[in-house]
């Protein structure tokens, strides 16, 4: 009889817990799991970038025109929308090109590594604002080159005698950037030549569009043998340096904030093409100076956030990777993906662009590439790359349309 009690407190004793049921140790359901990556998406995207407070720009920007906004009004608001936006989606595709791996990943940041260039650029062709498409891009492409990386130069070498660079990788990017950049810049040569030539007609035209056409034809190709070299092939020279920032989104959270933010960016895009002749009319500014100026700001927001925080911590190589990275975006892949898109809507967009947009962009492909094959900078050569983008606004600040 005392064996059989003995034996049932024991087997009592063996079934309670060393500690008191909480709720704490019992696995996650679904809906706890699903409500507690919600959260934390939530979280993390607000918390990315300190320019999220813009956000509340979105929908005043958006809803402004039925408020009874001005034109002015409705451009600064959206284009406030867009810096926050911008940062959000260049976070998010971050995250989901560290979960799927290095070849899926290299695809994903080409693809979305400028979709606010894509999208501003469609809504602009849309609304039949081929001016603005073309100087955006060759906006972009200067801001890159000349205001982010002299600001990379700087900030690296402000507290060093000389800033060390790998050549290898900067001189395959940065040869690839002159060859590209040349490329879009042919038939703008051909055209000059014909005005020269007073051969100018309208057969003249027809040919630069053809060409121009097929020229981006060609770059695209030649950009998905580029992105198979750098995530395929050449993969350990392009391999950037990881950093561990705990723990990272889901791939679901990540595509859906992915896609919230690229809706948002397409939105605020459209009502911000269509308040450009509200922003010409009433503060005077030129449609050149918009589009070369003011809008790659929101495009390279992500990337001079990050290269600021790469120089200051020394990671320059990685400064200039991302960089020229993306100069070989813009030239290699949107502005001849915006050509196919205007040949498909049937706006005639080329890659003829005006000769002072020419000549800069040519001059400063060769400044930088030069730079950078040296293997050494300082921060008084990233001050002169400033000096000269601020230079070239000015320039386009003062330079009438009709000219």
């Amino acid at each position: 009889m005392m064996d059989s009690h003995h034996r049932n407190s024991q087997d009592v004793a063996d079934t309670t817990p060393l500690l008191p049921d909480t709720g704490r140790n019992r696995p996650k359901s679904a809906m706890s799991a699903f409500t507690d990556e919600l959260v934390y998406a939530t979280k993390a995207t607000l918390q990315c970038s300190v320019t999220n407070i813009l956000l509340i720009c979105l929908p005043l920007g958006l809803y402004g025109t039925e408020w009874g906004f001005p034109g002015w009004a409705i451009f600064v608001l959206n284009f406030l929308a867009m810096l926050p936006l911008a940062s959000i989606l260049t976070f998010s595709t971050e995250q989901l090109a560290a979960i799927v791996g290095s070849v899926a990943g290299g695809l994903i940041n080409a693809t979305f590594g400028n979709a606010v260039e894509m999208i501003v650029g469609i809504s602009a062709l849309k609304e039949g604002e081929i001016g603005i498409v073309q100087s955006s891009m060759i906006g972009s492409i200067l801001s890159s080159i000349l205001l982010i990386l002299g600001s990379a130069f700087y900030l690296a070498g402000q507290d060093k005698q000389t800033v060390h660079i790998n050549v290898d990788v900067a001189g395959i990017l940065t040869s690839l950037m002159v060859i590209s950049c040349t490329s879009l810049i042919l038939p703008s040569a051909l055209r000059a030549g014909d005005l020269i030539t007073e051969s100018a007609d309208g057969s003249t035209a027809d040919y630069i569009l053809t060409l121009s056409r097929s020229t981006s034809v060609i770059l695209l190709i030649f950009y998905i043998l580029y992105v198979y070299f750098q995530s395929v092939t050449h993969a350990d020279l392009f391999a950037e340096e990881e950093s561990d920032d705990g723990k990272k989104l889901h791939a679901v959270s990540s595509c859906a904030v992915l896609i919230l933010a690229t809706l948002g960016i397409a939105s605020s895009s459209d009502a911000l093409v269509d308040s450009i002749d509200g922003v010409v009319e009433a503060l005077g500014i030129s449609r050149s100076f918009i589009g070369l100026i003011i809008v790659p700001i929101v495009g390279n927001a992500g990337c001079f956030v990050g290269t600021v925080q790469w120089s200051q911590t020394g990671r320059i190589n990685l400064a200039i990777s991302v960089i020229v990275g993306a100069t070989l975006q813009i030239s290699l892949f949107v502005t001849p993906f915006l050509v196919i898109v205007g040949w498909i809507i049937g706006r005639d967009m080329s890659l003829q662009f005006g000769t002072f947009e020419t000549i800069v962009l040519t001059m400063s492909t060769l400044v930088v590439s030069c730079l950078v094959r040296g293997g050494k900078t300082n921060y008084f050569e990233g001050m002169l790359l400033v000096a000269t983008y601020t230079i070239i606004g000015v320039a386009f600040f003062v330079h009438p349309d009709d000219v």
